[in-house]
């Protein structure tokens, strides 16, 4: 069986399991067969044995409702059964919707939101060059290979993340753009008339445009990515939508829809291939497997001279500390003068400037606000990735937050590095797709989210955050914290670098915080997400807040000294909830029923600790431009206000 056959062999896989499943994208997956098939087959390196195979190429599939074309691929392989095939699209199945990396073996990146999986393969792309650059240049010369679509490259992310990789001279990197001038609701000519090869050439990419069905032209192109080169490589092929259909080639009822029963009978008949459904004879597995003999010799060298690497004692520290340390329980403390005001991102600040030292493979950087979210530190001590400088440690990302954050998820879906970003909180709307993507992926990313509430004064309304906290808060699996003092933060901070399955959201102050005068002991009691900083017993009231409230409350407490107040300060909402009830009662006495929350934000969702009948202190509204301080009487957030406003509620 020849090579025209094997492909026509995977187009009918791809063709039933749509048809079975009675939804997919069967026309996308067979216009970028021909590509896919050559790459796997002739030009990407992996172990058949072992998907996490670390010298391995990536693979990443942007265009993730082609999803088809990935499991045909890894079923020939051999990660994927014929019947979980026959399951796509079915749930608990290893053939979901979109790829999804913690269901599927061979999958690295979750994608389906259209240019993710081309943002996410910069990170991957960022972090082979660094470890390349650190750890040794040829056993971490992989490549990152990205098949995107039409659709990819009509999302903003896709070109925010390539101008990131052309000034990096990501020369790793390697785009396929299956150019097939279709998409869902017609031909792409009705909403872009983009000439990709010019955006991307003055992007500093080198582009390449072939014929995507010309398997010479084709190799021709794969043949150069293989050569040294000096930028990230897009290879724009012209392709047709479900290239080889019998009557329905180039036509968008062919995107997102299984082939009509006749049509299908047809095509099968115009591939050569017998009516029978999922028909895969050996002959096409054997055409396909023809070169893993050459795989399995050129994984056996690599793991030899690993091996051998390792014998070198600077290496083998270098390498634990970037794929072996999974726990980081001992990082060094720092200790802020008492009775001494300090900003929650001043903390933070402080913290991975520390951090620098003792966690080698801690890497990221701000969307250009690196004065404001307190970087600055950090850069000093490990300097820019730049392309002449992969081995330093700070990202500049620009101002580009959306492509930051899902840069920062391949930074950790490629292995071995622990990422951060950083913005202002009232920007994480622009990145918020991606921390969602990140949590579904469980990404270990922390966050940085400063200016954290109006508290950041005349900048006004628009940088003013006031449903951002809540709102994160909403997200599956992602840990939004937002910490009281510096102390809390570093709590915070240690608790996230070890959330090895999950991404953190670290909610942080411009205005500077008095520390809480609390012993070590029970400041640490912050990791289980909340904990009790002024106690008694049976107390009349629980007020419950966080970040800058905690201090406010406290403040205000002390002007209601008749009164027994029990204060609990919850920085975060998600770890609180994975504590035993035992501990949950212990910190929020249900007997009492007078419940009071404060928080700089919307309340809506406060009533899940203080009851229908709580009082919930926030802002339901926007903000203003003016100084913190007349703000904060505007929207009665002084001590007094906050007695008054208790009082009236308590009918004191």
């Amino acid at each position: 069986m020849n090579d025209l056959q094997t492909i026509n062999t995977l187009k009918g896989l791809v063709i039933d399991a749509v048809n079975k499943a009675k939804s997919g994208h069967p026309g996308g997956a067979m216009s970028s067969m021909d590509y896919a098939y050559l790459l796997f087959t002739e030009y990407l390196r992996f172990d058949p044995s072992n998907t996490k195979w670390l010298g391995r190429d990536r693979f990443i599939l942007s265009a993730g409702h082609e999803s088809m074309l990935a499991y045909s691929l890894l079923h020939y392989i051999g990660w994927l059964e014929m019947d979980d095939l026959k399951k796509f699209r079915q749930i608990k199945s290893k053939t979901p919707g979109h790829p999804e990396n913690f269901m599927t073996p061979g999958v690295e990146c979750t994608t389906g939101p259209l240019g993710q999986g081309a943002a996410m393969s910069v990170g991957f792309a960022i972090a082979a060059k660094h470890q390349a650059a650190v750890l040794d240049d040829k056993l971490f010369s992989h490549k990152t290979y990205v098949l995107v679509g039409d659709g990819c490259m009509q999302e903003d992310i896709t070109l925010g993340a390539a101008s990131i990789a052309g000034h990096l001279r990501l020369d790793q990197l390697v785009w396929y753009y299956d150019q097939n001038k279709v998409q869902i609701a017609g031909t792409i000519d009705r909403v872009s008339s983009d000439d990709y090869k010019k955006v991307f050439e003055g992007m500093r990419w080198e582009v390449l445009a072939v014929d995507g069905h010309d398997h010479a032209a084709l190799r021709k192109a794969l043949d150069h990515a293989q050569t040294k080169r000096d930028r990230p490589l897009l290879i724009i092929g012209d392709t047709t939508m479900a290239n080889g259909a019998f009557s329905l080639e180039g036509s968008n009822d062919t995107h997102g829809s299984p082939l009509p029963a006749e049509e299908r009978v047809k095509t099968k008949e115009k591939l050569g291939l017998p009516a029978e459904d999922f028909y895969a004879p050996k002959a096409s597995y054997d055409q396909f497997r023809r070169n893993f003999g050459a795989r399995k010799d050129e994984v056996a060298a690599w793991q030899k001279a690993f091996d051998l690497k390792l014998k070198d004692a600077s290496f083998k520290t270098k390498y634990a500390s970037y794929y072996e340390t999974h726990e980081y329980l001992n990082l060094p403390q720092i200790a802020w003068p008492a009775g001494k005001p300090v900003a929650t991102r001043n903390a933070f600040g402080d913290i991975i400037e520390k951090w620098a030292e003792h966690v080698p493979n801690f890497i990221g950087g701000s969307a250009d606000l690196d004065s404001s979210n307190m970087t600055e530190q950090f850069i000093e001590k490990v300097g820019d990735f730049q392309a002449e400088t992969p081995q330093n440690r700070n990202i500049a990302f620009g101002v580009r937050e959306f492509p930051m954050s899902a840069v920062s998820n391949g930074l950790a879906l490629h292995g071995g590095m622990i990422p951060f970003d950083a913005t202002f909180l009232a920007f994480s709307d622009y990145s918020r797709a991606a921390l969602r993507l990140g949590a579904l992926q469980r990404c270990r990313v922390i966050h940085e989210f400063t200016h954290d509430s109006f508290f950041l004064g005349e900048d006004g309304p628009t940088h003013q955050p006031v449903e951002h906290v809540m709102s994160l808060r909403l997200i599956p699996n992602l840990y939004v914290m937002r910490p009281a003092d510096a102390q809390e933060t570093q709590v915070m901070m240690d608790v996230a670098i070890n959330l090895s399955e999950s991404p953190s959201a670290i909610c942080l102050t411009r205005q500077k915080l008095p520390l809480l005068h609390l012993d070590v002991k029970t400041i640490s009691q912050a990791r289980f997400g909340a904990y009790t900083v002024q106690d008694c017993e049976n107390p009349e009231m629980v007020i419950m807040a966080s970040g800058s409230e905690v201090s406010l409350a406290l403040a205000a407490a002390a002007l209601l000294s008749k009164h027994k107040i029990k204060i609990v300060s919850m920085p975060c909402w998600e770890l609180f909830e994975e504590q035993p009830k035992s501990y949950q009662d212990s910190v929020l006495s249900p007997s009492c029923t007078k419940r009071i929350s404060i928080e700089a934000g919307v309340t809506t969702g406060w009533q899940k600790y203080t009851g229908m009948q709580g009082l919930n202190i926030g802002l339901d509204h926007f903000g203003d431009s003016g100084p913190a301080d007349d703000l904060a009487k505007e929207y009665g957030f002084t001590p007094d206000q906050v007695v008054a406003t208790i009082k009236k509620y308590l009918e004191l």
